[in-house]
C-alpha cells in the first residue's frame, strides 16, 4: 500500500459517500490511468433499478470513453467493497492491471474472499490485486449504512 493508492481511495470513498447520499449501499470506484482519474463511478441500483448499476461497471464505462477502447491496460480500479463475480469479470474483460480494494466481502466477493476472479490462472489476463487500504473507512462507511437502514426498516 502506498500513499497513492490511499489518495485514489480517498476518491472511490468520495464516490461511496455520494451513493450513501442517496439512499444507496455505499460503494464507489475510481480508475486512474498515469496518474489521472478517468472513470468514477457508485452504486445506483436502486436510483437506476439496474443490476448492472455497479460503481465499478459505471467507472468502467466512463474509463473507455477517455481512452477511447475497452482495453484499459495500464489502469488501475479503487473500490470500496470488494468486486462481486460481474464486476471482477468485467475488471478482467477490460484488461485493467491493478485492483485497490477496501473492505472485502464475505459474502459476495471475488478477489478472495469466495473466488478469485482477479488472479485466475486459466484466464488469459491476471489482474494484481492489493486488499485493506483503507478497510477501516469503507468498512465503517458501510456498516453506518446498514444500521442506519435496520433502524428505519424496525421503526
Amino acid at each position: 500500500m502506498t500513499t497513492i493508492d490511499e489518495k485514489y481511495m480517498k476518491a472511490a470513498l468520495s464516490q461511496a459517500k455520494k451513493a450513501y447520499g442517496k439512499g444507496e449501499v455505499p460503494i464507489g470506484c475510481v480508475i486512474v490511468y498515469e496518474d489521472k482519474i478517468i472513470g468514477r463511478g457508485y452504486n445506483r441500483r436502486n436510483t437506476d433499478k439496474s443490476t448492472l448499476a455497479h460503481a465499478e461497471i459505471a467507472a468502467i464505462k466512463k474509463a473507455v470513453k477517455v481512452i477511447g477502447d475497452w482495453r484499459l491496460e495500464g489502469c488501475t480500479l479503487y473500490v470500496t467493497l470488494e468486486p462481486c463475480p460481474m464486476c471482477a469479470g468485467a475488471i478482467v474483460q477490460s484488461r485493467i492491471d491493478r485492483c485497490v480494494i477496501g473492505a472485502m466481502s464475505p459474502k459476495s466477493g471475488c478477489a478472495g474472499s469466495i473466488l478469485n476472479i482477479l488472479d485466475e490462472p486459466a484466464f488469459n489476463h491476471q489482474v494484481e490485486t492489493v486488499t485493506g487500504v483503507l478497510a477501516d473507512e469503507s468498512t465503517e462507511l458501510l456498516q453506518k449504512f446498514f444500521q442506519e437502514l435496520r433502524m428505519r426498516i424496525t421503526h
